[in-house]
């Protein structure tokens, strides 16, 4: 999979992605989620808090975002 200018922790996210053998549809899934969690939570990822996942499952329930299979 080819990304752009990859940040070390993205970097990271897609070599452990290939290594457990997920294709590029899934990754790019993974990705997204993740660039929308940023979003949510204003900061990088890596400094979230388990309060600040659970913030952030609510506000999936609460719009009506439901878990991909």
């Amino acid at each position: 999979m080819k990304e752009e200018r990859a940040t070390p922790l993205r970097q990271r996210m897609i070599e452990d992605m290939r290594i457990r053998g997920m294709g590029d549809k899934a990754q790019k899934s993974h990705i997204r989620a993740i660039k929308d969690f940023a979003a949510f939570l204003g900061r990088s990822p890596d400094t979230a808090t388990p309060e600040d996942l659970r913030a952030y499952q609510l506000h999936m329930t609460d719009t009506g975002v439901t878990p991909s299979t």
